[in-house]
């Protein structure tokens, strides 16, 4: 064989080879079942001040809270506080009479937000939560090659993904919903009590009935 097609072969394995070693760089690592790409909570306040008097808050004021929180698209999950440095609880009973008409309650304790608070204003918080799945979907590895039996980077994404997606209350991601035994306890036994109680069918005796005249 003639000196140029000795190189040219040698010239033709090397790039299969440097295809190969960087085909198995991108293998996976990941030798468990756990997803990679898990769900991240992420929260974010909302302020809104209002003025507030000895009386409480003005129906002016009332209306102009009432309007934010139609605007803010008030839901299940936000969870609303005050902030208010003269404590009054007559100000607490009008919040709170606005935000349940949404159907949230007013919580204790309020977070630390930006800006100063000026004298006879109250701070309205509503604290946001929602859930997304950073990195998915993952379809940056292109090798199929997996000596390892392992799961890819993508592995996961679309049920997390749809679980961020649907989950009503971000929140329960991280703690859950909290509640009591008693609770479960009375719910459960609901339908067994309602059976049990329940007299036999042919207690009564059998009813006669006519075939016909």
């Amino acid at each position: 064989m003639p000196i140029a097609s000795h190189r040219k072969l040698a010239g033709v394995l090397a790039l299969s080879l440097g295809v190969t070693l960087s085909a198995c760089g991108g293998m996976p690592t990941n030798r468990g079942l756990e997803s990679m790409r898990q769900p991240v909570v992420e929260r974010t306040n909302y302020t809104f001040d209002v003025q507030a008097g000895a009386g409480g808050l003005s129906i002016p004021e009332q209306q102009r809270l009432a309007a934010w929180f139609q605007s803010m698209d008030l839901r299940y999950g936000d969870r609303i506080s005050i902030d208010d440095p003269m404590m009054s609880s007559v100000t607490r009973d009008a919040v709170s009479k606005l935000a349940g008409r949404h159907g949230i309650l007013v919580e204790e304790g309020a977070p630390v937000t930006a800006g100063y608070i000026e004298p006879g204003a109250a701070r309205v918080v509503i604290t946001r939560s929602t859930a997304s799945v950073p990195g998915c979907p993952d379809w940056e590895e292109k090798s199929d090659m997996n000596y390892n039996n392992a799961t890819h980077a993508g592995y996961g994404c679309a049920i997390n993904g749809n679980l961020a997606a649907m989950v009503a209350n971000p929140e329960d991601l991280i703690t859950g919903q909290k509640g009591t035994g008693e609770t479960v306890v009375t719910t459960s036994t609901k339908a067994i009590a309602s059976y049990r109680g329940q007299a036999p069918t042919g207690q009564g005796g059998l009813k006669e009935s006519a075939t016909g005249e």
